[in-house]
């Protein structure tokens, strides 16, 4: 492709030979000369005018490039920070449900020891009924009258000065085991008689 400079030079040299054949040539050459520098300079016109309308539309085009450039990079930007907001949510899922599984467990640890020992009680419990077969039906009838009023069932055991039971609540199984050693006998009064319901 012919450049600016090079259209320049053209026109110039076209100059010079009107110059040169106007001072050798007839009137007839010369206007044929002429026509034909003519059409050079229109032509050098057309190209010189093609070529800067190409060079408006590069940097029309360049402009618009770079603007796209600009908004995917914004984009980019933005897509990682919503990335980055979505690790930090996931970590802390994450640990949320370690903690929650942690906290499960324990309860299932906790469940499964109210069970063993609700199982026990119920088995000394077992035992209590049939080595009293032969007591007197008035005891059986307070036994049996106590724990309607208290839902307490004790556990008999070994240890002197240790109180042990389960009060069955409602809802839930509650162990008992106080030690009347350490204990006035009002606060170990006091604490029992927190189990007994006073809706009647």
């Amino acid at each position: 492709m012919v450049s600016l400079a090079g259209f320049q030079d053209l026109e110039e040299t076209g100059e010079t030979l009107v110059c040169i054949i106007k001072s050798n040539k007839g009137e007839h050459n010369l206007r044929g000369m002429r026509e034909g520098h003519q059409r050079l300079f229109e032509c050098h016109t057309n190209t010189k005018r093609t070529i800067t309308q190409l060079l408006s539309d590069l940097t029309h085009t360049e402009e618009g490039v770079g603007q796209k450039l600009l908004a995917l990079e914004k984009q980019k930007s933005e897509r990682s920070q919503e990335l980055e907001s979505l690790e930090q949510d996931l970590q802390r899922s994450v640990a949320k449900n370690q903690t929650t599984e942690a906290e499960l467990q324990f309860l299932q640890r906790e469940l499964q020891s109210l069970q063993d020992s609700e199982r026990e009680v119920q088995n000394l419990q077992d035992e209590v009924d049939e080595d009293t077969t032969e007591v007197i039906p008035s005891a059986i009838y307070l036994a049996q009258l106590y724990y309607k009023v208290t839902k307490i069932k004790w556990e008999h055991g070994d240890e002197p000065g240790i109180l042990k039971g389960v009060h069955y609540g409602e809802d839930l199984a509650t162990p008992i085991n106080v030690d009347t050693a350490s204990q006035s006998k009002c606060a170990v009064s006091d604490y029992l008689w927190s189990f007994v319901s006073t809706d009647w």
